[in-house]
């Protein structure tokens, strides 16, 4: 257990304008963090952290979140090898989200299924008003195949 503390939620001005860090979890004890290259502003991928993750991160200065699928904690690139070095971390007037500023180790790829950045479809709204998904125009960095041994 880590032994960083966060502030309790003041008021509006102290939340807006203050200096202490007051993070609003949501009912589930999560807070969104939108990750972006630290060097080109890439977004590349959107996490959540409980307190635990969020400390943990401000701790090694590498990004840990909460697994809502497996409810556990995992650190960014523990099996990849793709370790999110922490570069800088800001929180919205609100503070209920989080933007973490990254460089990404290894091959510098951040998505599960072998893109550099998770957001490697864009949506587009067809003749018939279907919407599809189509490809950016990246490629996979890696196989994922090889580097977690399983399909993704």
């Amino acid at each position: 257990m880590s032994d960083t503390t966060f502030a309790a939620r003041g008021d509006k001005t102290d939340i807006e304008t203050g200096t202490e860090f007051q993070p609003k979890f949501d009912a589930d004890g999560l807070i969104a963090c939108v990750v972006t290259d630290a060097d080109d502003g890439c977004v590349l991928m959107v996490g959540y952290m409980n307190a635990e993750a969020l400390a943990r991160t401000l701790e090694t200065g590498e990004a840990w979140y909460w697994s809502r699928s497996r409810q556990n904690f995992w650190k960014k690139g523990e099996t990849s090898g793709q370790v999110q070095q922490v570069v800088e971390l800001l929180t919205d007037c609100d503070q209920d989200a989080l933007v973490l500023k990254v460089r990404v180790a290894g091959n510098g790829a951040t998505c599960h299924v072998g893109y550099r950045s998770c957001f490697y479809r864009r949506l587009s709204k067809t003749q018939d008003g279907s919407v599809r998904l189509e490809s950016t125009g990246d490629a996979r960095v890696y196989d994922p195949d090889v580097v977690y041994g399983r399909k993704s």
